[in-house]
């Protein structure tokens, strides 16, 4: 059968159709739109996302970017509430990987750094220049080191973060989930140990040098520490012994969700394992079991435990910026916003 020749401003109507469709995810920015698809995934394309926050109203937000998989996985009281795919940065902008706090939000921000360049829904990350914001999704890392999102999802994401929530970026896949609780490492085990310049008594406990923010909890297995940060700021920190040789290999972080238990225990969102070989979460109720630290300490660190509150388990020694040799940073601590920034 011959079908009939189809003329020239049907071909190009076709031609334009084609067009329209092939963009139809592209803004007239140059930033990807994003697109809107039904929950469960086996993959994204560049700009697609899930979002269903009535499944988890309120509660703890954190915020996991896999380097790996260009994805962004978000969580609401350890139920994944949204997921899309991103842009980070190329290989010679690479994005820092670690344990970061939103220290910033701007609906309309545009870039010092970059000539204007607009960053709309921009929430920092660092002051010299990492956030999240919306912008191109190629499908592939393509941004100076900022984590690029779909112009919806961007949106959305902003909605339900504020300034101190947690942030993780990570070049290794990762499988979050609940852990036995790590809130057995402040269940009341006692014990007097003392480490370096500490006082006698074990510990500092010096909330009043910031009254109020995110709470962030770190267990140093090789510097026999425990530091409470709070929006950043050393509040506290005490020295702890182990009754037992304890092998701890790399960084395990948690996050405190609203659930507690009838003995007034937190459930706890395993969110991530860098380095380590596979990575694996450390038994806490079993490493809580072997923690000895001074008891007013452990009553003073519940007190500021609320849902939100990062646990940091790490066979690294800490600093004001801690960094592993694959430059994975376990806290960056801002301690001041300079006059200028991306």
């Amino acid at each position: 059968m011959k079908f009939p020749e189809i003329n020239m401003g049907a071909k190009i109507f076709v031609s334009i159709l084609g067009l329209l469709t092939a963009f139809s995810a592209m803004a007239e920015n140059g930033f990807t739109k994003g697109d809107e698809v039904e929950p469960l995934p086996t993959e994204l394309k560049p700009g697609e996302y899930v979002w269903v926050p009535e499944i988890s109203p309120k509660g703890p937000v954190v915020v996991i970017v896999s380097i790996p998989d260009q994805e962004i996985y978000v969580y609401r009281n350890g139920v994944r509430i949204g997921r899309s795919t991103v842009s980070t940065g190329t290989k010679d902008h690479a994005t820092p990987t670690g344990i970061f706090t939103i220290i910033q939000k701007k609906v309309d921000h545009e870039s010092t750094i970059y000539k204007g360049a607009k960053m709309p829904n921009m929430q920092r990350l660092t002051w010299d220049g990492i956030a999240l914001h919306a912008g191109k999704l190629p499908g592939y890392p393509a941004s100076h080191g900022c984590v690029r999102l779909s112009e919806e999802f961007a949106e959305k994401l902003y909605s339900v973060t504020t300034n101190g929530t947690n942030v993780i970026v990570t070049d290794q896949k990762y499988a979050p989930g609940k852990t036995a609780s790590p809130g057995l490492l402040l269940s009341g085990t006692t014990g007097e140990a003392r480490s370096g310049k500490l006082p006698y008594t074990g510990f500092e406990w010096e909330p009043d040098k910031s009254p109020e923010g995110a709470v962030s909890i770190i267990f140093s297995i090789p510097d026999s520490v425990a530091y409470v940060y709070r929006n950043s700021v050393q509040i506290g920190r005490a020295a702890f012994t182990l009754d037992k040789k304890t092998e701890l290999s790399g960084t395990h972080v948690y996050s405190a969700l609203e659930n507690v238990d009838s003995t007034g225990k937190r459930d706890w969102l395993t969110i991530t394992s860098v380095g380590g070989g596979e990575g694996e979460a450390p038994d806490v109720k079993a490493l809580s079991e072997m923690v000895r630290m001074p008891s007013r300490f452990l009553e003073r660190v519940r007190s500021v435990i609320t849902a939100g509150t990062t646990l940091i388990i790490t066979d690294l020694p800490v600093s004001t910026n801690t960094r592993s040799e694959q430059d994975f940073s376990i806290m960056k601590v801002e301690q001041a916003q300079p006059a200028q920034g991306k």
